[in-house]
Protein backbone atom coordinates (compact mmCIF):
# COMPACT_ATOMS: atom_id res chain seq x y z
CA UNK A 1 0.00 0.00 0.00
CA UNK A 2 1.59 3.02 -0.95
CA UNK A 3 1.87 5.86 1.57
CA UNK A 4 1.88 9.27 1.69
CA UNK A 5 3.94 10.90 4.17
CA UNK A 6 4.71 14.55 5.70
CA UNK A 7 7.92 15.74 6.69
CA UNK A 8 8.72 18.54 9.24
CA UNK A 9 12.40 19.04 8.57
CA UNK A 10 15.15 21.57 10.63
CA UNK A 11 18.37 22.50 8.61
CA UNK A 12 21.26 24.77 8.59
CA UNK A 13 21.51 25.86 5.12
CA UNK A 14 24.66 27.47 5.11
CA UNK A 15 26.42 24.45 3.88
CA UNK A 16 23.63 23.94 0.86
CA UNK A 17 23.05 25.08 -2.38
CA UNK A 18 19.46 25.94 -1.45
CA UNK A 19 16.56 23.51 -0.85
CA UNK A 20 15.90 22.30 -4.74
CA UNK A 21 18.25 19.73 -6.01
CA UNK A 22 19.68 21.01 -9.17
CA UNK A 23 22.58 19.06 -11.10
CA UNK A 24 26.11 19.23 -9.78
CA UNK A 25 25.18 20.98 -6.25
CA UNK A 26 24.22 19.95 -2.86
CA UNK A 27 21.06 21.04 -2.17
CA UNK A 28 18.83 19.77 0.94
CA UNK A 29 16.49 18.13 -1.43
CA UNK A 30 18.94 16.84 -3.05
CA UNK A 31 20.54 14.93 0.21
CA UNK A 32 17.11 14.23 1.90
CA UNK A 33 16.63 11.88 -1.34
CA UNK A 34 19.40 10.34 -1.16
CA UNK A 35 19.26 9.44 2.40
CA UNK A 36 15.68 8.57 2.31
CA UNK A 37 16.50 6.41 -0.85
CA UNK A 38 19.36 4.36 0.79
CA UNK A 39 17.42 4.08 4.04
CA UNK A 40 14.12 2.91 2.65
CA UNK A 41 15.30 0.60 -0.04
CA UNK A 42 13.44 2.67 -3.11
CA UNK A 43 13.75 5.64 -5.17
CA UNK A 44 12.30 8.69 -3.02
CA UNK A 45 11.16 11.92 -4.49
CA UNK A 46 9.88 14.24 -1.55
CA UNK A 47 8.13 18.28 -2.21
CA UNK A 48 9.03 20.54 -0.95
CA UNK A 49 6.68 23.74 0.84
CA UNK A 50 9.29 26.32 0.21
CA UNK A 51 12.34 26.37 -1.95
CA UNK A 52 14.77 27.88 0.26
CA UNK A 53 17.65 30.28 -1.39
CA UNK A 54 21.47 28.55 -0.77
CA UNK A 55 22.55 29.84 3.30
CA UNK A 56 18.63 30.10 4.05
CA UNK A 57 17.83 28.01 7.01
CA UNK A 58 14.61 25.94 8.20
CA UNK A 59 13.60 25.51 11.60
CA UNK A 60 10.25 24.32 10.34
CA UNK A 61 10.32 23.01 6.23
CA UNK A 62 7.58 20.63 5.07
CA UNK A 63 8.07 18.10 2.44
CA UNK A 64 6.26 15.28 1.43
CA UNK A 65 6.51 12.21 -0.45
CA UNK A 66 4.83 8.81 -1.25
CA UNK A 67 6.22 5.21 -0.49
CA UNK A 68 5.11 1.15 0.21
CA UNK A 69 7.31 1.66 3.12
CA UNK A 70 6.42 -0.41 6.20
CA UNK A 71 8.42 1.02 8.96
CA UNK A 72 6.18 2.55 11.58
CA UNK A 73 5.62 6.40 10.12
CA UNK A 74 6.64 7.65 14.27
CA UNK A 75 9.86 5.94 13.85
CA UNK A 76 11.26 7.26 10.52
CA UNK A 77 12.44 10.15 12.14
CA UNK A 78 14.74 8.18 14.23
CA UNK A 79 15.74 5.92 11.27
CA UNK A 80 16.72 9.06 9.11
CA UNK A 81 18.22 11.09 11.30
CA UNK A 82 20.63 8.44 12.05
CA UNK A 83 21.63 8.15 8.73
CA UNK A 84 21.40 11.89 8.51
CA UNK A 85 24.16 11.98 11.38
CA UNK A 86 27.73 12.73 11.46
CA UNK A 87 28.67 9.50 13.31
CA UNK A 88 29.55 9.23 16.88
CA UNK A 89 31.47 9.82 19.62
CA UNK A 90 31.56 8.47 22.85
CA UNK A 91 28.39 6.85 21.83
CA UNK A 92 26.34 10.19 21.47
CA UNK A 93 25.76 10.77 17.59
CA UNK A 94 26.85 13.55 15.94
CA UNK A 95 23.82 16.01 14.41
CA UNK A 96 24.09 16.35 10.99
CA UNK A 97 22.99 19.45 8.75
CA UNK A 98 19.54 18.17 8.45
CA UNK A 99 17.06 17.01 11.31
CA UNK A 100 14.04 15.65 11.04
CA UNK A 101 11.47 16.99 13.39
CA UNK A 102 8.05 14.31 12.67
CA UNK A 103 6.92 12.38 10.41
CA UNK A 104 3.39 11.79 10.19
CA UNK A 105 0.72 10.23 7.20
CA UNK A 106 -1.63 12.29 5.28
CA UNK A 107 -4.31 11.30 2.84
CA UNK A 108 -3.58 10.10 -0.23
CA UNK A 109 -4.23 13.46 -2.19
CA UNK A 110 -2.34 15.81 0.13
CA UNK A 111 0.93 17.72 -1.08
CA UNK A 112 3.08 19.63 0.90
CA UNK A 113 3.00 22.92 -1.32
CA UNK A 114 0.15 22.80 -2.88
CA UNK A 115 -1.89 22.33 0.19
CA UNK A 116 0.01 25.09 2.15
CA UNK A 117 -1.88 28.30 3.11
CA UNK A 118 0.20 30.35 4.98
CA UNK A 119 4.48 30.42 6.18
CA UNK A 120 6.35 32.13 8.83
CA UNK A 121 9.48 33.25 8.81
CA UNK A 122 11.64 35.52 11.25
CA UNK A 123 15.08 36.91 10.44
CA UNK A 124 17.83 37.66 13.00
CA UNK A 125 19.95 40.67 12.70
CA UNK A 126 22.98 41.52 15.43
CA UNK A 127 23.96 45.37 15.49
CA UNK A 128 27.38 46.11 17.04
CA UNK A 129 29.97 47.02 15.55
CA UNK A 130 32.37 44.34 16.53
CA UNK A 131 31.53 42.04 14.00
CA UNK A 132 31.21 38.24 15.02
CA UNK A 133 32.64 35.26 12.86
CA UNK A 134 30.85 32.41 14.45
CA UNK A 135 27.41 34.34 13.57
CA UNK A 136 28.51 35.31 10.14
CA UNK A 137 26.55 32.43 8.82
CA UNK A 138 23.03 32.84 11.13
CA UNK A 139 22.70 36.52 11.24
CA UNK A 140 22.89 39.85 9.13
CA UNK A 141 25.25 41.86 10.70
CA UNK A 142 24.91 45.78 11.23
CA UNK A 143 27.54 48.38 12.01
CA UNK A 144 24.80 50.17 14.49
CA UNK A 145 21.25 50.06 16.38
CA UNK A 146 18.64 51.06 13.97
CA UNK A 147 15.39 53.00 15.40
CA UNK A 148 13.52 49.71 16.27
CA UNK A 149 10.24 52.16 16.36
CA UNK A 150 10.83 54.08 13.04
CA UNK A 151 11.09 50.40 11.70
CA UNK A 152 7.59 49.45 13.26
CA UNK A 153 5.80 52.63 12.63
CA UNK A 154 6.78 51.72 8.70
CA UNK A 155 6.17 47.15 9.04
CA UNK A 156 2.15 48.71 9.53
CA UNK A 157 1.90 50.13 6.07
CA UNK A 158 2.71 45.99 4.15
CA UNK A 159 0.37 44.22 7.22
CA UNK A 160 -2.44 43.54 4.81
CA UNK A 161 -3.31 42.24 1.26
CA UNK A 162 -1.05 44.48 -1.21
CA UNK A 163 0.33 43.89 -4.57
CA UNK A 164 4.46 43.22 -3.42
CA UNK A 165 6.04 43.83 -6.77
CA UNK A 166 8.25 46.39 -5.46
CA UNK A 167 9.79 43.63 -2.82
CA UNK A 168 10.46 40.95 -5.49
CA UNK A 169 13.81 40.19 -7.34
CA UNK A 170 13.92 39.15 -11.01
CA UNK A 171 14.19 35.79 -11.91
CA UNK A 172 12.22 33.63 -9.72
CA UNK A 173 9.47 31.32 -10.69
CA UNK A 174 6.95 33.15 -12.82
CA UNK A 175 3.17 34.27 -11.32
CA UNK A 176 0.43 34.46 -11.89
CA UNK A 177 -0.24 37.73 -9.88
CA UNK A 178 1.93 39.48 -6.73
CA UNK A 179 -0.60 40.18 -4.64
CA UNK A 180 -0.02 38.71 -1.02
CA UNK A 181 -0.97 39.39 2.59
CA UNK A 182 1.15 39.47 5.08
CA UNK A 183 -1.18 38.79 7.97
CA UNK A 184 1.64 39.96 10.94
CA UNK A 185 4.71 41.50 11.19
CA UNK A 186 6.57 41.68 14.56
CA UNK A 187 10.14 43.36 15.46
CA UNK A 188 11.36 42.50 18.67
CA UNK A 189 14.64 42.35 20.95
CA UNK A 190 15.82 39.26 20.44
CA UNK A 191 17.34 36.74 23.44
CA UNK A 192 21.05 38.10 23.16
CA UNK A 193 22.35 42.00 23.40
CA UNK A 194 22.14 43.55 20.18
CA UNK A 195 19.79 41.10 18.31
CA UNK A 196 16.93 42.05 16.57
CA UNK A 197 13.94 39.45 15.19
CA UNK A 198 11.98 40.27 12.22
CA UNK A 199 9.20 37.91 12.37
CA UNK A 200 6.82 37.86 9.32
CA UNK A 201 3.69 35.73 8.69
CA UNK A 202 1.65 35.51 5.23
CA UNK A 203 -0.27 33.58 3.08
CA UNK A 204 2.90 33.62 0.27
CA UNK A 205 5.98 35.26 -0.31
CA UNK A 206 7.75 36.19 -3.94
CA UNK A 207 11.39 35.50 -4.46
CA UNK A 208 13.28 37.64 -2.02
CA UNK A 209 10.26 39.21 -0.46
CA UNK A 210 11.08 38.85 2.87
CA UNK A 211 14.94 39.65 2.52
CA UNK A 212 13.85 42.68 0.84
CA UNK A 213 11.47 44.31 3.17
CA UNK A 214 14.28 43.48 5.77
CA UNK A 215 16.87 45.39 3.72
CA UNK A 216 13.98 48.31 3.01
CA UNK A 217 13.23 48.24 7.08
CA UNK A 218 16.65 48.62 7.85
CA UNK A 219 17.13 51.49 6.01
CA UNK A 220 14.42 52.77 7.47
CA UNK A 221 16.16 52.14 10.78
CA UNK A 222 19.17 53.94 9.74
CA UNK A 223 17.26 56.81 8.48
CA UNK A 224 18.01 56.60 5.23
CA UNK A 225 14.26 56.41 4.20
CA UNK A 226 11.67 57.69 6.36
CA UNK A 227 8.77 54.81 7.46
CA UNK A 228 6.15 56.60 5.70
CA UNK A 229 7.59 56.42 2.27
CA UNK A 230 6.50 52.51 2.74
CA UNK A 231 3.55 52.94 1.60
CA UNK A 232 4.70 54.94 -1.71
CA UNK A 233 7.22 52.00 -2.33
CA UNK A 234 4.51 49.16 -2.30
CA UNK A 235 2.34 51.69 -4.49
CA UNK A 236 4.90 51.90 -7.17
CA UNK A 237 5.58 48.37 -7.59
CA UNK A 238 8.43 49.09 -8.87
CA UNK A 239 11.76 47.00 -7.20
CA UNK A 240 13.98 49.88 -7.62
CA UNK A 241 12.04 51.81 -5.45
CA UNK A 242 12.63 49.41 -2.57
CA UNK A 243 15.55 49.07 -0.25
CA UNK A 244 18.60 46.41 -0.62
CA UNK A 245 18.27 42.94 -0.47
CA UNK A 246 19.61 41.69 2.78
CA UNK A 247 21.62 38.44 3.05
CA UNK A 248 19.90 35.29 3.12
CA UNK A 249 21.94 33.82 6.36
CA UNK A 250 19.40 36.00 8.68
CA UNK A 251 16.77 33.98 6.82
CA UNK A 252 15.05 31.11 8.94
CA UNK A 253 11.51 29.55 7.64
CA UNK A 254 9.98 29.05 10.75
CA UNK A 255 6.54 27.30 10.15
CA UNK A 256 4.08 26.12 7.32
CA UNK A 257 0.41 26.30 7.86
CA UNK A 258 -2.32 23.94 6.56
CA UNK A 259 -5.59 22.73 6.88
CA UNK A 260 -7.25 26.39 7.13
CA UNK A 261 -5.02 27.14 10.25
CA UNK A 262 -5.11 30.30 11.02
CA UNK A 263 -2.63 32.86 11.72
CA UNK A 264 -3.52 35.21 14.77
CA UNK A 265 -2.62 39.15 15.62
CA UNK A 266 -1.97 37.55 19.00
Amino acid sequence: MTRNILLTISYDGSGFHGWQRQPGERTVQGELEKVLSHTLGQNITIEGTSRTDAGVHALGQRASFKSNVNIPVDKLPMIINNSLSQGKIFNERIPGEIKIISAEEMPPDFHARYNAVGKKYEYRIIASPEKDIFKRKYYYQIMEFPDIESMRKASSYIVGTHDFKSFETEGGTERETTVRTIDKIDIIDGEEKDEIVIEISGDGFLYNMVRIIVGTLVEIGMGKIQPTTMKDILSATDREKAGHTAPPTGLYLVEVYYNGSEITNS
